[in-house]
Protein backbone atom coordinates (compact mmCIF):
# COMPACT_ATOMS: atom_id res chain seq x y z
CA UNK A 1 0.00 0.00 0.00
CA UNK A 2 1.17 3.64 -0.77
CA UNK A 3 1.68 5.29 2.26
CA UNK A 4 2.15 9.13 3.10
CA UNK A 5 3.91 10.29 6.73
CA UNK A 6 3.85 14.06 7.51
CA UNK A 7 5.86 14.41 10.57
CA UNK A 8 9.28 12.15 11.18
CA UNK A 9 9.07 12.77 15.15
CA UNK A 10 8.70 9.95 17.32
CA UNK A 11 5.49 8.27 16.44
CA UNK A 12 5.83 9.56 12.56
CA UNK A 13 9.47 7.73 13.01
CA UNK A 14 8.63 4.32 13.99
CA UNK A 15 5.18 4.07 11.83
CA UNK A 16 7.51 4.42 9.20
CA UNK A 17 10.05 1.60 10.61
CA UNK A 18 6.81 -0.77 11.08
CA UNK A 19 5.19 0.00 7.84
CA UNK A 20 8.50 -0.46 5.36
CA UNK A 21 9.28 -3.15 7.28
CA UNK A 22 5.99 -4.64 6.39
CA UNK A 23 6.36 -4.03 2.64
CA UNK A 24 4.18 -1.10 2.32
CA UNK A 25 5.64 2.01 -0.30
CA UNK A 26 6.22 4.70 2.40
CA UNK A 27 6.62 8.32 1.76
CA UNK A 28 7.94 10.52 4.81
CA UNK A 29 8.21 14.04 5.35
CA UNK A 30 8.72 16.90 7.68
CA UNK A 31 8.20 20.40 8.06
CA UNK A 32 12.61 20.70 7.54
CA UNK A 33 12.94 19.40 4.42
CA UNK A 34 13.27 15.63 2.41
CA UNK A 35 17.51 16.35 3.13
CA UNK A 36 17.11 16.35 6.60
CA UNK A 37 15.61 12.83 6.54
CA UNK A 38 18.50 11.08 5.06
CA UNK A 39 19.01 8.72 7.95
CA UNK A 40 15.47 7.49 8.50
CA UNK A 41 15.43 6.60 4.50
CA UNK A 42 18.84 4.71 4.55
CA UNK A 43 17.03 2.89 7.83
CA UNK A 44 13.70 2.16 6.47
CA UNK A 45 14.18 2.22 2.56
CA UNK A 46 11.33 4.81 3.05
CA UNK A 47 11.22 7.18 0.12
CA UNK A 48 11.75 11.49 2.13
CA UNK A 49 9.84 14.30 -0.16
CA UNK A 50 9.18 17.60 0.57
CA UNK A 51 5.33 17.69 2.21
CA UNK A 52 3.59 18.96 -0.72
CA UNK A 53 4.26 15.81 -2.28
CA UNK A 54 3.54 13.31 0.67
CA UNK A 55 0.14 12.44 -0.35
CA UNK A 56 0.56 12.00 -3.44
CA UNK A 57 -1.27 8.49 -4.72
CA UNK A 58 -1.35 8.05 -0.80
CA UNK A 59 -4.23 5.30 -0.04
CA UNK A 60 -3.48 6.42 3.99
CA UNK A 61 -2.02 9.70 4.96
CA UNK A 62 -0.93 10.19 8.69
CA UNK A 63 -0.80 13.52 10.00
CA UNK A 64 1.48 13.48 12.55
CA UNK A 65 2.68 16.88 13.49
CA UNK A 66 1.96 19.75 16.56
CA UNK A 67 -1.39 20.52 16.49
CA UNK A 68 0.38 24.29 16.37
CA UNK A 69 1.98 23.40 12.87
CA UNK A 70 -1.41 21.97 11.56
CA UNK A 71 -2.63 25.41 9.86
CA UNK A 72 0.70 25.55 8.16
CA UNK A 73 0.77 22.87 6.00
CA UNK A 74 0.14 23.65 2.71
CA UNK A 75 -3.54 23.92 1.25
CA UNK A 76 -4.09 21.45 -1.20
CA UNK A 77 -2.06 18.77 0.18
CA UNK A 78 -4.64 15.63 -0.26
CA UNK A 79 -5.01 16.93 -3.65
CA UNK A 80 -3.33 14.27 -5.51
CA UNK A 81 -4.37 11.74 -2.59
CA UNK A 82 -5.87 7.83 -3.85
CA UNK A 83 -9.19 7.91 -4.36
CA UNK A 84 -11.12 7.03 -0.71
CA UNK A 85 -7.22 8.25 1.13
CA UNK A 86 -7.90 7.35 5.14
CA UNK A 87 -6.27 10.31 6.68
CA UNK A 88 -4.73 9.27 10.13
CA UNK A 89 -4.45 12.33 12.93
CA UNK A 90 -2.21 11.40 15.28
CA UNK A 91 -2.53 14.77 17.45
CA UNK A 92 -3.47 16.08 20.41
CA UNK A 93 -3.97 19.13 22.09
CA UNK A 94 -1.29 20.85 24.84
CA UNK A 95 -1.96 24.40 25.20
CA UNK A 96 0.25 24.62 28.05
CA UNK A 97 3.11 22.43 26.84
CA UNK A 98 3.35 23.58 23.11
CA UNK A 99 0.60 24.63 21.79
CA UNK A 100 -0.67 27.86 23.21
CA UNK A 101 -4.66 28.26 23.18
CA UNK A 102 -6.49 27.48 20.30
CA UNK A 103 -10.19 28.68 20.07
CA UNK A 104 -11.62 26.56 17.96
CA UNK A 105 -10.81 23.77 20.80
CA UNK A 106 -11.18 25.90 23.71
CA UNK A 107 -13.89 28.35 22.94
CA UNK A 108 -16.12 26.71 20.31
CA UNK A 109 -15.72 23.19 21.97
CA UNK A 110 -14.32 21.88 19.12
CA UNK A 111 -12.38 18.11 19.78
CA UNK A 112 -8.72 18.29 18.72
CA UNK A 113 -9.45 16.23 15.32
CA UNK A 114 -12.82 17.73 14.22
CA UNK A 115 -10.26 20.99 14.39
CA UNK A 116 -7.79 19.44 12.47
CA UNK A 117 -10.32 17.81 9.78
CA UNK A 118 -11.25 21.66 9.16
CA UNK A 119 -7.59 23.06 8.95
CA UNK A 120 -7.08 20.48 5.77
CA UNK A 121 -10.15 20.32 4.85
CA UNK A 122 -10.58 16.51 4.61
CA UNK A 123 -12.17 13.80 6.87
CA UNK A 124 -9.62 12.06 9.51
CA UNK A 125 -9.66 9.25 11.67
CA UNK A 126 -8.58 9.96 15.33
CA UNK A 127 -6.06 7.21 15.92
CA UNK A 128 -2.52 6.78 17.97
CA UNK A 129 -2.78 9.44 19.90
CA UNK A 130 -2.57 8.07 23.02
CA UNK A 131 -0.18 5.62 22.59
CA UNK A 132 3.36 5.41 23.42
CA UNK A 133 5.73 6.16 20.58
CA UNK A 134 8.26 2.89 22.08
CA UNK A 135 4.96 0.92 21.86
CA UNK A 136 4.54 0.99 17.60
CA UNK A 137 8.07 -0.75 17.97
CA UNK A 138 7.94 -3.28 21.18
CA UNK A 139 4.51 -4.37 21.67
CA UNK A 140 2.76 -5.58 18.60
CA UNK A 141 1.63 -9.01 19.54
CA UNK A 142 -0.29 -11.44 16.80
CA UNK A 143 -3.90 -11.80 16.44
CA UNK A 144 -5.53 -13.67 19.51
CA UNK A 145 -2.60 -13.23 21.83
CA UNK A 146 -3.71 -12.25 25.47
CA UNK A 147 -1.40 -9.49 25.76
CA UNK A 148 -2.33 -7.93 22.76
CA UNK A 149 -2.70 -4.21 23.42
CA UNK A 150 -5.91 -2.36 21.72
CA UNK A 151 -6.26 1.44 20.50
CA UNK A 152 -9.02 3.29 20.06
CA UNK A 153 -9.87 4.43 17.07
CA UNK A 154 -13.19 7.60 16.48
CA UNK A 155 -13.94 8.64 12.74
CA UNK A 156 -17.43 9.62 10.92
CA UNK A 157 -15.52 8.06 7.24
CA UNK A 158 -17.07 4.13 8.07
CA UNK A 159 -14.31 2.63 4.83
CA UNK A 160 -11.70 5.33 5.92
CA UNK A 161 -11.96 4.20 9.12
CA UNK A 162 -12.03 0.41 8.85
CA UNK A 163 -8.88 1.02 6.18
CA UNK A 164 -7.06 2.51 9.29
CA UNK A 165 -8.38 -0.78 11.58
CA UNK A 166 -6.89 -3.04 8.88
CA UNK A 167 -3.94 -1.55 9.30
CA UNK A 168 -3.35 -1.45 12.66
CA UNK A 169 -4.09 -5.19 12.75
CA UNK A 170 -1.42 -5.30 10.72
CA UNK A 171 0.86 -4.01 13.17
CA UNK A 172 0.00 -5.89 15.45
CA UNK A 173 -2.75 -4.28 17.93
CA UNK A 174 -6.14 -4.46 18.42
CA UNK A 175 -8.57 -1.74 17.77
CA UNK A 176 -11.96 -0.46 19.32
CA UNK A 177 -14.24 1.71 17.46
CA UNK A 178 -14.26 4.76 19.61
CA UNK A 179 -17.61 6.35 17.97
CA UNK A 180 -17.67 9.31 15.18
CA UNK A 181 -15.16 12.39 15.64
CA UNK A 182 -17.07 13.90 17.66
CA UNK A 183 -17.22 11.09 20.41
CA UNK A 184 -12.85 11.38 19.76
CA UNK A 185 -12.85 13.81 23.04
CA UNK A 186 -13.01 10.34 24.35
CA UNK A 187 -9.66 9.74 23.77
CA UNK A 188 -7.77 13.10 24.41
CA UNK A 189 -5.28 13.59 27.06
CA UNK A 190 -6.62 13.48 30.32
CA UNK A 191 -9.31 10.88 29.68
CA UNK A 192 -8.98 7.13 30.90
CA UNK A 193 -7.63 5.53 28.01
CA UNK A 194 -5.07 7.97 26.91
CA UNK A 195 -1.96 6.09 27.40
CA UNK A 196 -3.40 3.01 28.80
CA UNK A 197 -1.52 -0.22 27.78
CA UNK A 198 -4.79 -2.59 27.54
CA UNK A 199 -6.72 -4.69 25.66
CA UNK A 200 -10.27 -4.15 23.76
CA UNK A 201 -12.25 -5.00 27.45
CA UNK A 202 -9.88 -2.49 29.35
CA UNK A 203 -9.96 0.17 26.02
CA UNK A 204 -14.00 0.07 26.02
CA UNK A 205 -14.12 0.16 29.88
CA UNK A 206 -12.00 3.17 29.65
CA UNK A 207 -13.76 4.93 26.76
CA UNK A 208 -17.01 4.84 28.57
CA UNK A 209 -15.85 6.60 31.81
CA UNK A 210 -14.29 9.40 29.87
CA UNK A 211 -15.62 13.03 31.07
CA UNK A 212 -16.22 15.32 28.18
CA UNK A 213 -14.86 18.46 30.44
CA UNK A 214 -11.77 19.81 29.87
CA UNK A 215 -9.81 20.25 32.84
CA UNK A 216 -7.48 23.31 33.88
CA UNK A 217 -4.21 21.17 33.44
CA UNK A 218 -5.89 20.81 29.49
CA UNK A 219 -6.60 24.15 28.90
CA UNK A 220 -4.49 27.39 27.93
Amino acid sequence: MKIGIIGAGNIGGNLTRRLTALGHDVSVANSRGPQTLTELAEETGATPVPVEEAARDAEIVVVTVPLKAVPNLPSGLLDGAAEGVAVIDTGNYYPQQRDGKIAGIEDEGLTESRWTERQIGHPVVKAFNGTFAADILERPRPAGAPDRQALPVAGDDVAAKQKVRALIDELGFDTVDAGGLDDSWRQQPGTPVYGLREGVDGVTKALAEASSERTAEWRA
